[in-house]
């Protein structure tokens, strides 16, 4: 099963050249059965990755561009009067949230009611019309995407649905190397389309989930991610700069994303144990959006990563 899902990992990454990092982090997320937040500059391949992977997972995927004018029924569905004859029936007619993978599209700029429409499907995996609950499906991934720099006409999220977010994923420029690599793709693809290098089930995504969930954590591990998250908020006092530069610490979901990730994080790299090192790989995705910096911080350009390394540097491990 293992060699099924790097495989998979590979053909993603052939598809989107030079962001390995990336995609290893979107796969982690995918078999810990969270959200992905994905934030970069326009062009730098936020919805190629989103539909590179859909293109080889056997899902249905759906896509969701945010406006301002958009309303809660737009995503979620809504209950229509339909005809029959003489008989006249109210049935829901499901959204576009009802599929396997979501790219919900420049997320911030949609208003706070979509928003909430949207929290209740991350958070419940169900959404509510007309006092009746629609379940989501077996597997269901929202990845949504935002423009850090292009702020008018944008809802910023709050603290509470980003919590929701597994991951936040960072994408950034790409190497010189990776840009040639890139042009060349893109050339090819236009002059003959490639084929996708297999499809990955959702049983075989199913199943391994299942092997992760055997990966143990000893007690030392799971110390040391209590003492790391536990560093924003009553350990901070220890360190002059956390204590300046963190308003708001992580909560009990910073926790409990650390171990999922790390579990899966210890899979891919052929271990049934998690290591202190699993969770360094994965502690600045899991982290950096659950982190409200101050005044100080912002002030002398500190951002969320620069902090998570401080509290690592800062955070020993337990014996």
């Amino acid at each position: 099963m293992k060699n099924t899902i790097i495989e998979f990992e590979k053909n993603i990454g052939d598809a989107v050249v030079g962001q390995q990092t990336v995609v290893r982090q979107i796969l982690i997320a995918l078999l810990a059965d969270g959200h992905v937040l994905l934030e970069s500059l326009p062009g730098l391949a936020k919805t190629r990755t989103v539909k590179a992977i859909a293109a080889r997972l056997a899902v249905t995927m759906r896509r969701i561009q945010f406006t301002p004018d958009l309303l809660p029924s737009d995503i979620t569905g809504g209950e229509t009067l339909l005809q029959s004859g003489t008989e006249r029936v109210l049935q829901f007619q499901p959204g576009p949230i009802f599929g396997n993978l979501i790219l919900a599209d420049e997320i911030n700029r949609a208003p706070a009611k979509v928003q909430s429409a949207l929290l209740e499907a991350m958070e419940e995996r169900q959404v509510s019309v007309s006092g009746k609950t629609h379940a989501m499906a077996d597997l269901f991934m929202v990845m949504a995407t935002q423009n850090p720099i292009e702020q008018e006409g944008t809802y910023p999220l709050p603290e509470a649905q980003m919590d929701r977010f597994l991951l936040k994923i960072l994408i950034t420029y790409p190497t010189q190397e990776s840009e040639q690599a890139m042009l060349q793709l893109l050339r090819n693809e236009t002059k003959q389309p490639s084929a996708v290098g297999g499809t990955l089930s959702q049983e075989e995504v199913f199943a391994a989930r299942r092997e992760i969930e055997d990966v143990s954590v000893s007690p030392a591990v799971d110390a040391y991610i209590v003492a790391l998250v536990n560093g924003t908020r009553h350990g901070i006092a220890s360190d002059a700069d956390l204590s300046r530069w963190i308003e708001v610490g992580a909560s009990p979901r910073g926790a409990i994303g650390l171990d999922r990730a790390a579990r899966v994080h210890a899979w891919l790299e052929d271990r049934d144990f998690v290591t202190p090192d699993d969770v360094r790989a994965v502690v600045h995705p899991v982290l950096r959006h659950r982190l409200v910096l101050s005044y100080d911080a912002n002030a002398d350009g500190i951002d969320a990563d620069r902090v998570v390394d401080r509290l690592v540097e800062t955070t020993p491990v337990p014996a």
